[in-house]
């Protein structure tokens, strides 16, 4: 692969923010499309590094369950030509690439939707990136049954970085 110049194309570095180690403030509802305003809270370590000259990173996962440890990667990949990031969850206790969602940032919140199932039926995700400065920032995800008509935000995680 031919690097490109030292600019990179423009969006390549919407993630750069990520780069390094963080800890993580987890809260999740209990139930998933069921209706649930139970929220669970716990722990977490992430650390993310760039690769591919830029155009993709990777950050490992330790999320600290109060059932028990388990580890995740998160795959991102930058495609120029569309502007646009593709991102795979890839969760340790079943280690396979999940369905990705594909999105971008505008104005410092990045907004990433994909297909998917749950429990069965066919859903849609959407991930959101926001409050990002240089030693904080909040991920959230949204599960849709209904064609994205509406949204139930199921976690959020707080990112704040290590000393």
């Amino acid at each position: 692969m031919t690097p490109f110049s030292s600019t990179p194309p423009a969006g390549a570095d919407d993630f750069d923010f990520l780069v390094g180690t963080w800890n993580v403030r987890h809260r999740r509802l209990r139930r998933r499309l069921a209706g649930s305003d139970e929220w669970q809270t716990f722990g977490g370590r992430t650390s993310m590094r760039k690769t591919l000259d830029g155009l993709g990173n990777l950050d490992e996962n330790v999320l600290e369950l109060p059932g028990g440890r388990y580890e995740a990667v998160t795959l991102r990949l930058f495609r120029p030509a569309a502007a646009r990031w593709s991102i795979w969850w890839i969760d340790g206790r079943r280690p396979l690439l999940e369905a990705p969602v594909h999105g971008r940032f505008e104005d410092g919140v990045g907004t990433f939707f994909g297909e998917d199932a749950f429990e069965g039926r066919p859903i849609q995700v959407r991930f959101v990136w926001s409050h990002v400065t240089p030693r904080s920032a909040r991920w959230q995800q949204a599960f849709s049954a209904d064609g994205g008509r509406s949204w139930e935000t199921n976690w959020f995680m707080d990112f704040e970085r290590s000393a």
